[in-house]
């Protein structure tokens, strides 16, 4: 695991502590990596009207957005699991995002004019998987379709 990974991945798992996921309890964090080398988390947030949740990656795109810092990501570590009894984030199995969240990320990429690394593990355990985000989402849309970028 390259030390990148490493520090992601312990970020988002501190970042999945903080995951409000009473209904699905599936807890998920996740940890951006922008070009200075600082870090901006962020966790699952779960709804009484689903489809008003949050996936932890794409608060974490929102919260380093509101900095201003869009096109400075150039990383992000995710990591899942569902909860234990004690609501702790378990399982071994790395977590992906999910298309949406793809596509969030891939907001971000296009703007910085990078292909991001994504870093996915489990809750627990060594299991790693790496990604460039363009293997995640091929000829993926962005601001250049829009004529932006």
């Amino acid at each position: 695991m390259s030390d990148e990974a490493r520090m992601l991945i312990a970020a988002a798992r501190r970042a999945a502590v903080h995951a409000h996921a009473p209904y699905s309890r599936f807890a998920v964090g996740a940890a951006v990596l922008l070009s200075d080398g600082s870090v901006v988390t962020g966790a699952n947030v779960e709804n009484a009207s689903y489809g008003l949740s949050l996936c932890a990656e794409t608060v974490a795109i929102a919260t380093v957005s509101a900095q201003g810092r869009l096109a400075d990501v150039v990383a992000i570590g995710v990591i899942g699991g569902a909860m234990d009894a004690s609501g702790q984030a378990a399982g071994a199995d790395p977590v992906r995002p999910c298309g949406r969240c793809r596509q969030v990320l891939n907001e971000a990429a296009q703007m910085g004019g990078r292909d991001l690394s994504v870093h996915c593990a489990g809750a627990t355990g060594d299991a790693l998987a790496s990604y460039r985000l363009s293997e995640l989402l091929p000829d993926a849309f962005g601001p250049a379709d829009l004529g932006i970028a």
